[in-house]
């Protein structure tokens, strides 16, 4: 495989480069879809009381998109690389937001957990197709700009999400409380929708045939992994879950296998193997993965904290989250700069602020202030921006054009799982700590530990360069 960067970038009628057109409108499509992982945990109380819905159907409410999305992303890369990238967004993004209006009128619990799970695969479809068009349509310091701008999409999508959900909420827009927070991602959707054909230049890979036997066992694999993490720890971690676990390592190897096999016989796999041997994809890839961990856990807790620990209402919680938001938008301006002087260490900084913010929130978890949180709230907040908003650039930054949309599907596939597993491993630390407070100290010290892992991995991608 060639490991030249991505190709030239597309061209429009005049022959001029793309502006700022295809950006703003695929980044409309990727907010929505992350903003829909966290903003539906400040709804859970309202969704309760109005559906009469119970524990489990809560459960699958937030699982089920997480699932779908994870389990679908490879395939959803690959079938941009067959069919069409602007294509793959354009059906991904309608459906998104047709299953988002399916979410809003849902008449049951039963009917919003199966919304949410289709939901989540139409976000598996469109999502990979965002960072294979960014790389194809720019190319330099402005695809550099591009995908720090979809870390800041992203990350801003996570970190305010409590408190646009808050807001919605609180402001009962035409009586639709909780419904709200479905429904705005329809006329973003539309207005995204009727654009898309007109700024963003379509891309492709060869022509070839989808690799069913693949997508089946992809997505078995990663669901034997994600399901029991996400499910696990809520129904008491039954046999079938520990089952699942084990099984996911062997599905995962089977699927290896098949992909070898099919390129042996010079077939189009739904993966291609190549892509790992580029180390700053491979070991990337695994940074990925490992910081994933981190801003999912942190919310994860930080959300149970504020909330059930110290008594305040979701959209009070809300404004507390934006400081974080405050910290992630100083990292989006200074990444660039840090980048250049730093260049893979940037993430190792990232992963070390981080660290010094949850170690600063865990000291001041028993202030009676709320102003004494906003120091570690702001540090860790610039400290995942600070890995976040350059990670994309880095990992994809070598990978041949024609694969770009699998390369994005196995970069977001990592980040995904990574999320899953952060929230498993600190839920079961947070619940066995006894109080809420205490749990959130113990909690934020497990996740200052995992950003190591991030750190580590910085160093190798600095050999590899």
């Amino acid at each position: 495989m060639s490991t030249s960067t991505l190709a030239r970038p597309a061209t429009g009628r005049a022959g001029t480069v793309p502006g700022l057109g295809p950006l703003v409108v695929v980044l409309a499509g990727t907010f929505v879809t992350f903003l829909d992982f966290f903003i539906v945990n400040v709804a859970l109380p309202s969704i309760h009381a109005d559906l009469h819905a119970d524990s489990v159907a809560m459960s699958l409410v937030v699982a089920g998109y997480g699932v779908t999305f994870a389990a679908g992303m490879i395939t959803g890369g690959r079938l941009g690389d067959l069919h069409g990238r602007r294509r793959m967004f354009t059906i991904g993004l309608a459906l998104f937001t047709v299953t988002s209006a399916l979410c809003g009128a849902a008449p049951s619990a039963t009917a919003l957990v199966v919304a949410r799970a289709l939901q989540g695969a139409a976000g598996a479809m469109l999502t990979p197709q965002v960072l294979a068009i960014l790389g194809t349509t720019y190319e330099g310091p402005r695809r550099d700009r591009a995908f720090a701008a979809y870390g800041f999409a992203m990350g801003i999508a996570g970190v305010l999400g409590q408190l646009l959900g808050g807001a919605l909420i609180q402001a009962d827009l035409a009586g639709l409380g909780w419904r709200a927070i479905f429904l705005i991602n329809v006329p973003v959707g539309l207005v995204a929708l009727a654009f898309v054909r007109r700024v963003v230049p379509e891309s492709r890979g060869p022509a070839a045939r989808l690799d069913v036997v693949g997508t089946l066992l992809a997505a078995v694999a990663i669901a034997a992994l994600v399901v029991p993490l996400v499910q696990g720890r809520e129904r008491g971690w039954p046999v079938w879950s520990w089952l699942m676990l084990a099984s996911a390592p062997v599905l995962g190897g089977v699927f290896v296998g098949h992909q070898a096999a099919r390129a042996r016989r010079g077939l189009a796999a739904l993966v291609d193997l190549t892509l790992f041997r580029s180390r700053s994809f491979a070991v990337g890839s695994l940074a990925g993965m490992a910081f994933g961990l981190v801003p999912s856990a942190f919310f994860f807790v930080l959300a149970l904290y504020l909330q059930q620990g110290r008594g305040y209402s979701a959209l009070f919680s809300g404004v507390v989250f934006a400081a974080v938001g405050a910290g992630y938008f100083a990292a989006l301006l200074l990444a660039a700069g840090l980048a250049a002087r730093l260049g893979h260490q940037v993430l190792a900084l990232g992963a070390v602020l981080a660290a010094a913010g949850a170690l600063t929130l865990a000291w001041q978890a028993h202030a009676s202030s709320a102003w004494a949180l906003v120091p570690g709230l702001v540090l860790v907040g610039f400290g995942i921006g600070a890995v976040l908003v350059p990670l994309s650039s880095t990992v994809l930054a070598g990978v041949d054009a024609r694969l770009a949309g699998a390369a994005a599907g196995v970069l977001s596939t990592a980040q995904q799982v990574g999320g899953a597993v952060g929230v498993a491993v600190i839920g079961v630390a947070f619940f066995a700590a006894g109080t809420v407070v205490h749990g959130f100290v113990v909690s934020l010290c497990v996740v200052a530990g995992l950003t190591v892992v991030t750190a580590v991995l910085a160093q190798l991608l600095r050999r590899a360069r």
